[in-house]
C-alpha cells in the first residue's frame, strides 16, 4: 500500500487536508512549533493581484493607490514580467494563508508548511510581533476601519477623504508607538471612543458647558508656554491628530486607522530577513522530511527542489534585477549554519560562538526567532564561515572623497567589521530619516516646526517637499524643518 500523500500533482481539497495533517505532525512533533489556528484558503489569480495591491490585508478600506498597484501587478504579470507570489499570508489569529489555485499539489504542499507553519509561528512567537501587534483583533478592526471610511466618503465626498488619506499615506511611517505597547485592536473599544471623542468636541463647542459651576476641565490640552511640547515627539501622526487646529473629527478618526494599519506593519519592517529565513527553513525541512518518510514521490521532490533553489537566488551584484540581498537566501542560510554550528562546529566556530556549540540546534533557532530582530540577529549570527560562502567585505564611500576603500575584509578584524555594517544596514535608524517635531506655536502663528536628525551626514531626498506639502496639508498651517 502506498504511503504517498498524493499521486495526482493536481490538488483536491481532500488532498490538501491529508497534506496539512501530515505537516502539521513534522511540525508540532520535530520542530515543536507554536501556533495560531490555521485559516487555508484557496484565491485564483486575479484575488492574489488583488490581494497584493492592498499589502495582503483582508477587508482593506478603498483608496485610488489600490488599484494603481493592481494595474501595474496586472500588466506585469499578464506580460510575463514577473510573477505571482504562491501564498500571502496575514499576521491574525486565526493565521490566514492565502494559496492560489493555479499552483501544482507539490507548490501547495510547499506553501502550507512555508505560510501556515512557518511564518505562523514566527508571527505568534517573535518578540516583535507579540508587543507590538494584535493578531485578534486587526480582522476585527480593519471591519471597523473599512466601514467608517467608507461612510465618510458618502457623507464627505470622496474627494476630500482620498486626499486626506494621501496626506496620511505619505507619513504613516512616522505614525508608529515604539516606546510603549499600544492598546489592544477592538472594534467595540473604538466605536466606544469614536463617541467619546465627538462628545468632548461637542461639549467643547457649546459654550453653555462652559457656565456651569465646578465643571472638571480636562487640561491635557492646555498649552501653558510657547515652546510646545516640552518635549520632542517621534509619533508625527499622533501629534497632528491631537493637535491640528483645522482638522474635522472625522478626519482624525481616519489618521487613527492609518496609524493602526503603520503599528501593524512595523515589526514586519524589522523582521523580513528572519521571518522569510525561517519560513524557508521550515518549508525545507519539512518537506525533506516528508520525502524521507516515503510521503512524497522523488518526482515530486525534484519539484520542490526546483522551486526552493529559484527562491533562494541571490543574484549578484551587477545583474539587471539586482536588489540588495535576498532575505529568504540570506535569512535560510543563518538557521542553516545555526544549526550547523551546534551539531558539528569547527575550531573557528568554538572561538566565536562558545555558547552556541555543542548546544541544541533547535531550541537555538526557536530562541533566535523569539527573540530578534533583522539587525540584531545578524549581529549576533553570522558566523565568518558563512561571510566566506557569501564573499562579504565592506566598502567606505565618504562624500569628501573621490574614491572607495575596501575597509573590511574576511580576516578578524574585518569579520567583526562585516557583520556590525551589515547588520546597521537593517537597522530603523538606517532606513528611515529621524524627523521629529520640536514646537508647534498654537498661541500665535500656528506654525510647526519639525527637525530632521542627520544620521552619517545623509540629506533628505527630493520627495521630502512633496511630503512637507501632505503635512501642510494635516496641520493647516505653515511647516518648517531644520
Amino acid at each position: 500500500m502506498t504511503k504517498l500523500l498524493y499521486t495526482s500533482n493536481d490538488w483536491t481539497f481532500d488532498s490538501l487536508k491529508i497534506a496539512e495533517e501530515a505537516i502539521a505532525e513534522i511540525a508540532f512533533e520535530e520542530l515543536h512549533l507554536n501556533i495560531y489556528p490555521n485559516q487555508i484558503e484557496i484565491i485564483s489569480s486575479d484575488q492574489m493581484l488583488d490581494a497584493y495591491s492592498s499589502n495582503g490585508l483582508p477587508m482593506m478600506y478603498n483608496h485610488w493607490s489600490f488599484g494603481k498597484h493592481f494595474i501595474q501587478q496586472e500588466y506585469n504579470y499578464r506580460k510575463g514580467n514577473s510573477g505571482l507570489a504562491y501564498e500571502i499570508v496575514i499576521n491574525s489569529s486565526p493565521c490566514i494563508s492565502y494559496l492560489m489555485e493555479e499552483n501544482s499539489m507539490t507548490m501547495q504542499t510547499l506553501v502550507i508548511a512555508h505560510a501556515a507553519y512557518g511564518h505562523n509561528h514566527f508571527f505568534k512567537n517573535n518578540y516583535l510581533f507579540k508587543q507590538w501587534t494584535d493578531a485578534e483583533g486587526i480582522l476585527d478592526y480593519l471591519s471597523f476601519a473599512k466601514r467608517y471610511i467608507t461612510a465618510c466618503e458618502e457623507k464627505y465626498g470622496t474627494k476630500l477623504v482620498e486626499d486626506t488619506l494621501d496626506a496620511c499615506h505619505s507619513i504613516m511611517d512616522y505614525g508608529v508607538d515604539r516606546y510603549k505597547r499600544p492598546p489592544k485592536l477592538s472594534k467595540k473599544t473604538e466605536q466606544e471612543q469614536q463617541e467619546a471623542r465627538a462628545e468632548y468636541v461637542q461639549k467643547q463647542a457649546n459654550e453653555l458647558w462652559s457656565t456651569l459651576p465646578n465643571l472638571k476641565k480636562d487640561k491635557s490640552n492646555v498649552i501653558i508656554s510657547n515652546t510646545f511640547p516640552e518635549e520632542p515627539q517621534e509619533n508625527l501622526m499622533y501629534f497632528i491628530e491631537k493637535y491640528s487646529p483645522v482638522l474635522e473629527s472625522w478626519q482624525r478618526e481616519v489618521i487613527r486607522i492609518v496609524r493602526k494599519v503603520a503599528q501593524y506593519f512595523y515589526p514586519q519592517r524589522q523582521t523580513k530577513l528572519m521571518n522569510e529565513g525561517w519560513a524557508s527553513f521550515t518549508h525545507y525541512y519539512i518537506m525533506n522530511r516528508l520525502w524521507e518518510k516515503g510521503m512524497i514521490s522523488d518526482g515530486n521532490f525534484l519539484e520542490f527542489i526546483y522551486s526552493h533553489s529559484g527562491v533562494l537566488t541571490q543574484l549578484n551584484y551587477n545583474h539587471k534585477y539586482y536588489n540588495g540581498f535576498n532575505p529568504y537566501a540570506l535569512g535560510f542560510d543563518m538557521y542553516t549554519d545555526i544549526r550547523r554550528i551546534c551539531s558539528e562546529p569547527t575550531k573557528e566556530d568554538e572561538e566565536y560562538f562558545p555558547h552556541m556549540v555543542g548546544q541544541n540546534w533547535l531550541d537555538t533557532c526557536l530562541d533566535a526567532v523569539q527573540n530578534y530582530r533583522d539587525e540584531s540577529f545578524i549581529s549576533q549570527f553570522l558566523s565568518p564561515e558563512l561571510m566566506r560562502k557569501w564573499g562579504l567585505f565592506e566598502i567606505t564611500n565618504k562624500q569628501v572623497d573621490n574614491f572607495v576603500t575596501v575597509s573590511g575584509i574576511q580576516d578578524l578584524r574585518g569579520y567583526n567589521d562585516v557583520r556590525k555594517s551589515l547588520s546597521h544596514q537593517y537597522s530603523v535608524t538606517e532606513n528611515q530619516p529621524n524627523i521629529q517635531v520640536v514646537n508647534a506655536n498654537l498661541k500665535g502663528t500656528r506654525e510647526l516646526k519639525l527637525h530632521y536628525v542627520s544620521y552619517n551626514n545623509a540629506k533628505l531626498d527630493k520627495n521630502s517637499a512633496k511630503v512637507i506639502d501632505y503635512i501642510k496639508y494635516l496641520w493647516g498651517y505653515g511647516v518648517s524643518i531644520d
